[in-house]
């Protein structure tokens, strides 16, 4: 299973290019527009996160959203779902509950399914480009979690939760979980 991500991360920065998008937080319902993705919350059980609906005989995309939920659970939900939208071309409708897609098969409840795994990786290139962080971390060799005013203030800057900060730092070597 080989998770493409070069591939995500180009996409993304083409994105953020195309969107004119130079600096965090990551408008992520101005991108879907410029996508010609509808965003639309909705009141819904809790481990209903989103859904990505492709109308079928026209180019129109809604994304619904979990009103209930955090902004900050929203954004990223968004962002999941604008990864399915660029990625994963093939399925009319997709339903995103806690981030696990029960429509398909067992594995996709496992957390191993390659285009859960891809639309989550879509989602923190997009909220927390690389190019962003590395700037905002230039001058600093790693990120001391002991200090959680440092981490509390990107996660404020992206509009992301300290948890998918804390993810993203890891994933890009500023420290280790």
């Amino acid at each position: 299973m080989a998770i493409r991500r070069k591939h995500i991360r180009r996409i993304v920065e083409r994105l953020l290019e195309e969107c004119k998008i130079e600096k965090p937080p990551v408008d992520v319902r101005r991108v879907a527009r410029v996508l010609g993705a509808t965003v639309r919350e909705a009141q819904a059980e809790n481990d209903l996160s989103g859904f990505l609906h492709r109308i079928p005989g026209g180019d129109r995309v809604l994304i619904g959203v979990n009103r209930a939920h955090a902004p900050g659970r929203k954004r990223f939900t968004i962002a999941h779902e604008l990864g399915h939208l660029l990625l994963h071309g093939t399925e009319d409708f997709h339903v995103d509950k806690g981030f696990q897609v029960y429509k398909r098969d067992a594995r996709s409840t496992e957390g191993s399914d390659r285009s859960e795994i891809e639309a989550n990786l879509f989602a923190a290139e997009l909220l927390m480009p690389v190019t962003f962080v590395v700037e905002d971390l230039r001058e600093r060799e790693a990120i001391d979690l002991s200090k959680d005013d440092e981490l509390e203030r990107l996660a404020k800057r992206y509009h992301v939760s300290p948890q998918a900060m804390t993810f993203r730092l890891a994933n890009l070597g500023y420290l280790t979980l």
